[in-house]
Order: C-alpha cells, then structure tokens, then sequence
C-alpha cells in the first residue's frame, strides 16, 4: 500500500485559486450593483426629465389597455343585445343595424334614449320653413328666372297709374307684378312690370315708343328683380285699399328731417295729411316714410314732389302698397 505524501506547494496553489474565485465573484457582484444602480439612476433620470403630461398620458394609456370594451358599462342603454330572435353571446359581431345612429340615414328621428322621435323633426322643419318665411329669400336660380320674366320701363307720366301701366303690357302676356316708383331727378317715374313666362316679357321690349299720358314710354330689359312684399302688409279689405290710394311711400329722407317738418311740407304742397310714419335705423343713411292724405287727389299732387329736396336730400315718391294702419296700444302691465 502506497504511502500518502503531503506536498506543502500544493496546498498553497489550491488555496490561491479559492481565492482567486472568491475575488472574482466578488467583483461580479460588485458590478451587478453597479449596472443596477446604474440603470435604476437611469430611469429615475429620465422620469425627472420627462414632462408631467406626458407621465400623465402614459398611465391613461396603461389604464385603458386594462379596460374590457366588451363590458356591459360601454354599450348604450338603447343598444338590444338580441338579434333575430337569439341573444347575443361571446364574441359575436355588433352590427351598426344594432343602434338607431344607422337609421337616421333612413330618414327616421329618434331621441337620447333611441326612441323614434316625431316631435323634434316636427320642430326642426317648423323652425326652418317660420326661418325661410321670415326672411324671404330665394335661390339664386329662382332671382335669374325672375330678371329674365321683368322689364324696365321709364318715362313714365306722373297721372299713370300701376293698373293703368298693366293693363298696357297686359296684351304681351300675364302680368304677375308692377311697381311704380318715382325718380328724385325727374319728375317722370319708372316701373317694373314682371310677366308669368320670358316670352311676355320679350314681347314687351315692342312696346317701347308707345305713348302712354304724355310722353312715350321705354322698354328695357331688367336688370334686377321686385322685392316682393310681406304679405302682411298689404291690405285686407275694401276700406284698406281704399286707403292705399290715398298713401305714398317716400324714401331718400333726410335723417335730420322730423316728422313735423314732413307733414308741414306735404300739407302746405299737396293738401290736409291724416296719417304719417316716418321710420328709420342707424344701419341706413336716409330714413323712409308713409304718408296718408285725407283725399286720393292729394296723394296723387304729392306724386309731383318726388326730386324735390328736403333738408339735404332730394325725396323720392311712389304710390303705397300698404296702408298705414293705427299703431296698436298695449294695454298697461300689471306688475
């Protein structure tokens, strides 16, 4: 049996290499501090440097990845989990047939809680057409149409009458409008006739030349159309139009003209005035007025005083289409 034998230099290279790993996993863990540290230092740096908005959005994106769009919390109260007689189960595809945002294209209305709702259609045209009343306007291809079917007559006397200037253009075709308005720079008048159809209005063009009181009228076609009139204001009844033929429309006044000074001008020239409106508005540079005599007669003189000038400004006067009604007193509150 072999003898065992201690050799003092091996035990010394065996304890030199224990130590050798033992400084070496030291140094590894050393070092796996430090890149912790490190990336730990990193990200609080980076969180420092980052803006609170952008923190703040990250954690609301984090938030809903969380969230569940299949929950019951996200589907309308009006949507109906049943379709075809079956409920809807699992993972089964909505349909857009499912809410009632899809049937308002049909035409159909419906309410908050997606009930069909009448009532707001109802509302909502009744606003519209009181809108499209209330304003008056037309399309741009109704207004063409309407030039198209209008003639400019000029050179009209001052005893020629709206009725007595239709009944002339009456042979050309159906008259549908005539308006008679004054000139402040002659003591001639002009006139917009407008017929039913284009050819009654290019028939009219012959007409220019013809004599109509005492002088030859012209003939032109139209460059614009007649302002209708609110209905409203026309009259109402034969006592109406009776006053109608008693009143004229004056534009082009003066704003620092008073009502006083109007009726003084008007009875001192044409005769006794029994009702007078002056009206204006700060968007307007001129004021208006209508003004009612006690005799048709008188109405008919004031028609020679359209270009006379009152305060700064030649008037311009016209036959009324409307009366001048009493103005209405409201009763006193009583509160």
């Amino acid at each position: 049996m072999a003898a065992i034998t201690e050799d003092p230099t091996t035990d010394v290279v065996v304890k030199d290499v224990h130590e050798i790993c033992i400084d070496n996993d030291a140094e590894k863990i050393i070092d796996d501090n430090k890149t912790e540290m490190t990336s730990d230092l990193k990200q609080e740096t980076e969180a420092e440097l980052k803006p609170e908005s952008e923190l703040d959005m990250q954690k609301l994106v984090a938030m809903f990845k969380k969230l569940n769009p299949l929950a019951k919390e996200f589907f309308p109260s009006y949507y109906s989990p049943k379709k075809n007689g079956e409920t809807a189960k699992g993972n089964q595809v909505l349909s857009v047939d499912d809410f009632p945002t899809a049937k308002k294209q049909s035409g159909e209305e419906f309410d908050s809680d997606g009930k069909k709702d009448d009532n707001n259609r109802k509302k909502r045209n009744n606003y519209s057409q009181g809108r499209r009343r209330l304003t008056g306007r037309i399309s741009k291809a109704q207004r063409e149409d309407s030039i198209r079917r209008t003639v400019y007559v000029s050179d009209i006397d001052q005893s020629v009458t709206e009725e007595g200037l239709a009944a002339l253009f009456s042979n050309c075709g159906q008259v549908v409008d005539c308006r008679i308005c004054g000139d402040p720079h002659s003591v001639l008048r002009f006139a917009f006739v407008e017929f039913a159809d284009d050819q009654g209005a290019q028939e009219a063009l012959s007409l220019g030349g013809t004599m109509l009181g005492y002088y030859p009228v012209r003939v032109l076609p139209s460059k614009t159309a007649i302002l209708p009139v609110n209905p409203t204001f026309l009259p109402r009844s034969e006592d109406e139009r009776e006053m109608c033929s008693r009143t004229i429309y004056c534009t082009n006044i003066d704003k620092k003209v008073s009502q006083a000074d109007m009726r003084n001008f008007f009875e001192s020239a044409c005769g006794e005035v029994t009702r007078l409106r002056l009206l204006g508005d700060q968007l307007h540079s001129t004021r208006i007025a209508f003004v009612e005599f006690a005799l048709a007669d008188s109405a008919t003189r004031a028609l020679n005083c359209s270009g006379m000038v009152i305060g700064s400004q030649p008037i311009r006067v016209s036959p009324s289409k409307t009366p001048v009604r009493p103005r209405i007193t409201r009763p006193p509150s009583t509160n």
